[in-house]
Parts: C-alpha cells; structure tokens; sequence
C-alpha cells in the first residue's frame, strides 16, 4: 500500500530538497510582503518611466500604447514561470540557481555571467540617468562630447560616491534597505500618477492619435510597435519584476509573498505604464509632430525640442504647456526614482554574484556574509564593477538595448528549468502551480527569444562577445583551480551556446534595426519569415534543453550542495 503523499504534493525526500536548497540560512528574512513587492515595483519604476514614452512614441507613434501592453503580457508569460519556481525553491539569487538545479554547471555559469553584467550596469545606468536630470540645477556634473552627455571629473566622484552610499546601505543590511525603498517607492507612485492624472486632465488631445501626425496610429508599421519593446525602453522597465525571485531568501513567507510580487509587480506597473503613454501623446502640443514621430519636436522651437537635449522629456512637456509646478516636482523624482532603482539594483547584483559563489562555477568568497547576513564580497565586486561602469559609454537608449537583452537571455533559461523540473521533480512541493504548463513556458522562451531578435544586430554582436570574453574568464578559474571546482557538466547545458548562436545568426540575416541598414546585419529575413523561424527554432532549443537535463539524482545532488558557513574560527583558549 502506498503511503500518502504530504500536503504540497512532494514525497518525503522531496520535502527535504526543498527545505535544503531554501536554506539561505545566513541571509536573513527580514523582508515583508509588502517590502518584496516595492522591491519590484521600485526597480521597474525607475528611468524608464522618465525615458520610455517618448522613446517608445518616436520607434512606433501612438502604436506604443500597444507596445507597452505586448512588452507586459511578453514579461508576464516569463514572470509566472519563475513564480513557481521561487515558491519550490525561495532561494537568492535564484535567476542564476535554478538552471544550476536543473542544467548544471556550464548554463547556470553562462547564464549567470550574462545576468551579472547587466545587473551591474543597471545600477551605473539608473546612477548616470539621476545625475542626467540633476545636472539642469547642478550643471557641473556633466557636459556634452559630441552630443552625448557624459560625467565630468566632480561628476565622477559623485557617482562613485552615491554608488558608495548604496553599497553601505546594503551592508547594513537588509531590513534597512527594505524600509528605505518602502518610502521611495511611495513617492515615485504618487509622482507618476500624478503626472497621468495631470496631463488627461489639462493638455489631453485625441487628435493626436491618428489626426495631426503623418502615418496614423501604427506610422512605422508592427515593425516599429515590436523595435520599440526591445529598444525604447518598455522591456528594460519590467525587468524589475525580477526582484521577487532575487530577494526570496530574505522575505518571511516567500511561498505566498513571491507570486505576489512577481505578478502583483508587472500587473500595478503594466497599467501605470500604458497610462502614462497614452497621457504622454494626447499632451503633445501642436507642432511637436511636425516632421514625424521619429523627430518629435525638432520643428517646435522652443518647446519639445528641449526634451532631446536634457533627457527631461515629462518635466519639459510640463514646461512647455505651463504647468511648472508639476516640471518641478519631475525634476526632483528625476533624481529620485533613478537612484531607488540603483540602490535595488546594487541589492540584486550582490545577490546575483552570491549565488554564482554558492554554485561553485565563481570564486567561493562571493557566498561570503557578515554577520548581519550580507554578502559582503559581493557588495564590494559591485561597487567595483559599478565604478567601471561609470565610463563614458553611448546614451541611455544604447545602453538599454544591451541591458534588456542581456537579462531577457538570463530570464530565457526560467521556462525551461520549470518544464525540467516537472520531470527531474515531478513529486515536488509547489505551492503555487502554473497551469498550461507547456504553453505558457514555451511562450515564455519565445517571448525572451524575439525580444534579444527585435533589439537589433548591433546589439546582438556585441553581447555574443560578451559572452566569449565571460568563457575566456570560465576557462582561466577552471585552469587556476583545477580539481576544485564542479563539474561543467556540459551535456545537460550545450544548449546554451546553441541557442546564443542560432539567435545571432538569425540576427544577423533579419532586418532589426530596420531603419539602420548600414548596422551590419544582411536583411534576407523579413518581419513575418523572422518570427517564424524563430518560432520554430526556439520549439527546437526547448527541446533540447529539456531531452538533456540532468538526470534527477544529479538534480537532488546539487540541491543538497551546501557551503560551510563563513565565520571566523573559534578562538581556543590553552589548557581547553
């Protein structure tokens, strides 16, 4: 007679993995329902509402509304998937653990490489963009070399400074970052609905929409909607979401806070987001749209013009049509919600490169923790990297491309850990369970797929050599501690590299960045045939990943990995 099967759906051993692989136990769990959900709330609400709808109106017109809601459903196909994961195993850093879990060694170190850039120059972005806004009332922090703003030497230090603070804050620990980002995220919510309310109320104008500028409502086509959800903006605002799985080793309760958060985060912020697009365009003022959406305001002197040349686009439409109390309170957000998002994101990269060290695939004293259960190691490579990062790179636009795609590869790798897990783990305690399992993951890798193909050749080259410098670095820790580090295990994660190689390629014969035909790229796939084959491709990938999964005793192995705790050694007294 078989025995019963406990609640949760997991056999005993079962049981036990979860317990075992959740055991962060030196991070503490000190943040609450609602601080996990403002953790993404607050890392999407970040410079991407600032920069996004008038990126987003200049790649795609009024059909950016459209754009915003295709981005949401795109990241929450993704999003749901991880919802279960974090709840069968409410890990940190679990972005890079669970296809560690499931493909071993080679994925999660390939996947974690990627992840952790572009976590890191999140946070030097989000740090740059508030310095951007501040430099209207402070204007020695930056100034202009050909065009692109870029830090001046005092510019410099105060960046270094501010990622510094963050850097402290987080050493402090965690419940004090959680009641920090509680209050910004409040004022960031009052300031973007405000701004709503304010422009459908005032300055809204349904002409706007199909009326006053060439081309209607889709201008540059579906082409331009699906370019701006890669480019403008629109993904790089949801990755946030991203922070209920990160966090789930320090909240109390992560079966129930972390799908709250996931999908509490992109539903509240989805809304908000296709919201204020649609305030931004019925704003515009007459003229704006005088040359086109791709030129909006360069015919109208002295009005939007200015949006381009201080990366304020809100705060000077509010100048513009009068309403200078509200261009005051956005400068001042325009400071705040950029810095919120890099004091998460310094957060997030710790906890990324945290749980690369717990992996075994990166240098073990990233697992480091004080005794305020921070990884501190990790908080320091941060704020190194994060210094780096502060370089004069291109403008913000370029640097979100790189950035979405690089995490939407990361993110890529969740769907099919799920649909691995279900076979390696099938007995295992889910307390919440995504229904249409195959359909919604399948959706999910897609998504992730046409996302990195939409952003473009020229972005999609230069994170491919990315990822070779990120094996060159894999090839010299496996020579410098040969016979100490795991197995690769490169059967179960070779997919990886296929499908990296196949999106290039593919990149490399469509026609993203369809207006740049000079970007390298050869354009003998169309929009239709481009989606198709990646379609089918990405059904191949899957199934790869999935037919050469670990086998489950490896699966159970690596969930029962533990690292001795890093504490000082007992101090032994002569004569004990």
């Amino acid at each position: 007679m078989n025995s019963p099967t406990p609640p949760g759906g997991g056999d005993g051993v079962d049981t036990a993995l979860h317990r075992k692989a959740a055991d962060d136990s030196r991070l503490r769990r000190d943040i609450g329902i609602l601080g996990l959900l403002f953790a993404a709330v607050g890392s999407i609400i970040g410079s991407g509402w600032l920069f996004g709808a008038l990126y987003a109106a200049q790649e795609a017109g009024p059909g950016s509304i459209i754009a915003w809601f295709v981005g949401g459903i795109m990241m929450m196909f993704i999003g749901l998937c991880y919802a279960e994961l974090g709840t069968m195993f409410p890990v940190s850093g679990g972005v890079i653990r669970f296809p560690h879990y499931a493909f071993g060694s080679f994925a999660s170190y390939t996947l974690g490489w990627i992840t952790w850039l572009a976590v890191a120059s999140t946070t030097s972005i989000e740090v740059m963009a508030a310095l951007q806004y501040a430099n209207n009332y402070i204007p020695w922090l930056q100034q202009l070399q050909d065009g692109v703003a870029v830090l001046t030497l005092p510019g410099f230090g105060v960046a270094v400074g501010l990622l510094a603070l963050f850097s402290l804050i987080n050493v402090v620990g965690i419940r004090w970052f959680s009641r920090l980002n509680n209050l910004l995220v409040w004022w960031k919510l009052f300031i973007i609905i405000l701004v709503i309310v304010v422009f459908l109320a005032i300055a809204f104008s349904g002409s706007n929409f199909a009326e006053k500028a060439e081309g209607g409502f889709l201008p540059y086509g579906w082409e331009g909607v699906f370019a701006s959800i890669a480019t403008a903006g629109i993904v790089f605002s949801f990755l946030g979401f991203r922070q209920g799985v990160e966090l789930a080793g320090e909240t109390k309760n992560p079966q129930k806070n972390v799908p709250i958060a996931i999908i509490g985060s992109l539903l509240i912020c989805a809304l908000i987001y296709v919201g204020l697009q649609i305030a931004f365009i019925g704003a515009l003022p007459e003229g704006a749209l005088a040359n086109g959406w791709a030129n909006i305001g360069t015919s109208f002197a002295g009005g939007l013009s200015h949006i381009a040349a201080t990366f304020g686009p809100l705060a000077a439409l509010a100048g513009v049509i009068g309403l200078t109390w509200l261009a005051v309170l956005l400068y001042i957000d325009a400071f705040i919600s950029p810095a919120d998002t890099a004091l998460i994101y310094t957060t997030v990269t710790a906890r990324v490169s945290y749980a690369m060290g717990r992996n075994g695939n990166s240098p073990r004293s990233l697992a480091k923790v004080n005794e305020r259960g921070v990884p501190w190691v990790s908080v320091i490579l941060t704020f190194v990297a994060g210094t780096i990062f502060f370089l004069p790179f291109p403008g913000w636009q370029k640097l979100v491309g790189f950035v979405t795609s690089a995490t939407v590869l990361s993110f890529g790798s969740g769907p099919l850990a799920l649909l691995a897990m279900r076979r390696q783990l099938p007995r295992q305690a889910r307390p919440f369970r995504l229904p249409w399992t195959l359909l919604l993951a399948y959706l999910g890798f897609l998504s992730a797929s046409l996302i990195v193909y939409w952003s473009g050749w020229d972005i999609v080259w230069k994170l491919m050599i990315a990822v070779i410098i990120g094996y060159v670095i894999l090839a010299i820790h496996e020579w410098r501690y040969k016979g100490q580090t795991p197995k690769l295990e490169f059967r179960s994660g070779f997919w990886v590299p296929v499908w990296l190689a196949g999106l290039t390629l593919i990149s490399w014969l469509g026609e993203y960045p369809a207006r740049e035909a000079s970007a390298g790229n050869i354009h003998v796939l169309s929009f239709g045939w481009a989606i198709l084959v990646i379609a089918v491709f990405s059904a191949l990938v899957m199934w790869l990943a999935v037919s050469f999964r670990l086998p489950k005793e490896k699966v159970e192995k690596h969930l029962m990995e533990t690292i001795e705790d890093e504490r000082p050694e007992p101090v032994v007294k002569p004569g004990d």
